[in-house]
């Protein structure tokens, strides 16, 4: 045995696209019921839209989240049919709806509960401002506190605010589309590399998204939230939360919060993790983890084959040989 640690790690939003998880579902029937019980859940063909759908449809933050949670649960049952089973991991996190999937990993929220708690955070982020008057946009080589006086200094009456911190050179903000759009520029005056709007429905993790709020505690409310098996390390302080008030609060609070991704992966490193395991579709996060740090071995498990490679990455890491 090692003292090395691995942490399994979720995409967020954006990562999402037509014909995800179905090679899992394919080669794995647990990675089949896995959508089939997202499908009952939310009482339609989810699957159907995610594997067979168009780009539009699959976009809105009502789907694309639950669907994205799907593909990564997917992508977890897999992993554990080839005998990577939960409790050889050392920590969870996802970034932004990412971390749903990480405490539905952890056993903490079931995965029924999951896909109608993301559905609800879909159309509650989606309808808390009006369409069109907010924005993101990415700020590439300006690190945290360069992107805050940006955001800063664009928002003069409006609201322009850091919205992720994912790498040490990749910043993204939010707020009134005005507001956003003079945060561009002024990135493009003060030395970043690449300052571009975002394709995104809504200004996410800014405080133009607070009447979200009022239905996500209402819906957390209503769903029994467990004690993770696994530690998940929250979006709002970059740390792990376990008591079940906690994390409904911690989840709450993520809709306007800051997602600390960079502080995340830190933490992470300073708890000796070594191998992340970005499970479901893309390998966005594994990039961000090399940008923060080198030493980090980064693996993507997104189709059959890096299930099969991970699965036996994990036995031989364990000495399980």
């Amino acid at each position: 045995m090692t003292d090395e640690k691995r942490a399994f790690v979720f995409p967020g939003q954006g990562a999402q696209k037509i014909g995800m998880g179905i090679e899992f579902a394919r080669a794995f029937s647990a990675s089949m019921r896995v959508f089939e019980e997202v499908d009952d859940a939310l009482g339609e063909k989810l699957s159907d839209a995610i594997w067979y759908g168009n780009e539009e449809s699959l976009r809105l933050t009502r789907n694309a989240q639950p669907a994205l949670m799907a593909t990564s649960i997917a992508a977890l049952r897999a992993l554990v049919a080839e005998g990577a089973a939960i409790d050889r991991v050392d920590y969870l996190a996802g970034h932004s709806l990412g971390e749903y999937s990480a405490f539905c990993a952890a056993g903490s929220i079931s995965l029924a509960d999951t896909a109608r708690l993301l559905r609800i955070r879909g159309d509650a982020m989606q309808t808390a401002v009006s369409p069109g008057s907010g924005a993101m946009a990415a700020l590439l080589g300006l690190d945290l506190e360069s992107a805050i006086a940006v955001a800063k200094d664009a928002a003069q009456d409006d609201i322009c605010e850091t919205a992720n911190d994912n790498d040490p050179k990749q910043v993204v903000v939010s707020g009134h589309r005005c507001a956003v759009e003079r945060a561009v520029e002024l990135a493009r005056s003060r030395g970043a590399k690449r300052a571009v709007m975002l394709p995104v429905s809504a200004p996410f993790h800014c405080s133009l998204m607070e009447p979200a709020k009022a239905a996500m505690i209402e819906a957390l409310d209503r769903v029994e939230i467990r004690q993770p098996v696994v530690p998940v390390v929250a979006n709002v302080n970059a740390r792990p939360v376990s008591d079940p008030a906690e994390i409904r609060k911690s989840l709450v609070e993520q809709i306007t919060s800051r997602v600390r991704w960079r502080e995340s992966v830190e933490w992470l490193r300073a708890e000796d993790v070594t191998q992340i395991y970005e499970l479901g579709i893309g390998a966005a996060l594994s990039g961000m983890a090399r940008r923060i740090d080198r030493s980090l071995s980064c693996i993507a498990v997104n189709d059959a084959a890096s299930v099969k490679a991970a699965a036996a990455k994990m036995r031989n890491f364990d000495g399980d040989v």
